[in-house]
């Protein structure tokens, strides 16, 4: 075996500067930075925004598979994002028992709206097991019904984007409606418990955001296993070249489908963490608009690359809380800006810019050929 054999395990190279990044800010996300929260030196706020961004990073990944590495972009993935926030939070929201504004044994919500007892459907949401198997198993189902009519159409390109982008539309459109029973415009908030330990605690928080970080590494070794072996190479030359793929006879529409439900799930689980760490969800959340905010940190961070879009998901969102509290009006502004100057002048994005410095120190340190040194 060479060296270069073993420094590739399981589809992770051990040579590149993005795994060894992935290893320091997992090192620093999972173990120092809980480490600093519980002495004291960081802030239970600090560690619940860090926590928001690390969900957020979970969906950036989930873009990250569909657009980097198989050239589907999707304008929706914020639904499943939500969806599986929703699947939680009616776990949660069947947690606070009768310690609910009006002491009933069911939703404020629900009592608002003339109910006494749960629907049929809530029941089983007593069941953390239960509404785990339904953040997997809702937008799981959703993805594929949808992915297995629009590919096995052949639907692709700009008319993908635009039917992802009416599914979560739609789909707004439906939970903000009172008769669906799932809370409305306001959604659900005002939880108490998760697992039996209270939402507000610090330890809660602590452990939220372990989870999250640790969920956030296996994702991304996930995906990089995946993109070693030859699915993920079918992968690329979908993304590549389509028609090339499907002519070398492979069932591509099997392959995006796939894809499509595995990045759905993945988006889920992020939903799923940021519900009890933020301590809301509502329709809002699956908005077009948020779907288009993941591409952005997509694109801020570096298509195609599984660091960058993390990296992007952080960046983008920490810049937001800053924005929103200096210059709240111009945010909009600021992150169209941003797409723009990254797509003209920064394609590859945060991630490659070592690489160009890198580059450019080669070129400024290169002897000079005789005829460059007759021009100079």
């Amino acid at each position: 075996m060479t060296f270069s054999d073993s420094a590739v395990i399981a589809g992770i190279d051990f040579r590149s500067r993005h795994t060894w990044g992935f290893i320091a800010g997992a090192f620093f996300l999972i173990i120092l930075f809980p480490a600093l929260n519980a002495a004291g030196m960081v802030s239970n706020f600090t560690i619940n925004l860090w926590g928001k961004y690390l969900c957020y990073a979970l969906l950036a990944l989930a873009v990250d598979i569909l657009w980097g590495r198989t050239g589907l972009l999707s304008l929706g993935q914020a639904l499943f994002f939500t969806l599986g926030g929703y699947m939680m939070g009616m776990y949660l929201m069947r947690m606070i028992g009768d310690l609910g504004q009006y002491k009933q044994p069911i939703p404020d919500f629900l009592v608002f709206l003339g109910w006494s007892k749960l629907p049929w459907f809530w029941e089983p949401f007593d069941s953390f097991q239960f509404a785990f198997f339904m953040i997997l198993l809702v937008p799981g189902i959703v993805a594929f019904v949808f992915g297995y009519l629009a590919f096995r159409s052949r639907i692709k390109g700009v008319y993908f984007s635009i039917l992802t982008q009416a599914l979560t539309y739609g789909a707004a459109l439906l939970f903000f409606r009172n008769d669906l029973l799932m809370g409305g415009n306001n959604g659900f908030t005002d939880f108490k418990f998760v697992l039996g330990h209270d939402v507000r605690d610090a330890a809660t928080m602590r452990g939220l955001f372990v989870v999250t970080a640790i969920t956030l590494a296996a994702v991304y070794l996930l995906f990089a296993w995946l993109k070693g072996t030859k699915f993920g190479l079918v992968q690329q030359a979908i993304r590549d070249g389509e028609n090339r793929a499907l002519f070398s006879g492979y069932a591509t529409a099997h392959y995006k489908l796939f894809i499509f439900v595995l990045s759905a799930i993945v988006a889920s689980i992020g939903g799923a963490l940021y519900t009890p760490q933020v301590g809301i969800i509502n329709p809002s959340e699956m908005t077009p608009e948020k779907s288009l905010e993941a591409v952005v940190w997509v694109a801020v961070g570096g298509r195609g690359t599984l660091l960058g879009p993390i990296i992007g998901a952080i960046a983008v969102n920490a810049l937001k809380s800053w924005a929103t509290r200096a210059a709240p009006d111009l945010w909009l502004i600021m992150m169209g800006g941003m797409f723009i100057l990254v797509v003209l002048f920064l394609p590859g994005g945060i991630v490659s810019i070592p690489g160009k410095i890198r580059d450019g120190v080669a070129i400024l340190r290169r002897p000079k050929t005789p005829a460059e040194a007759v021009v100079a």
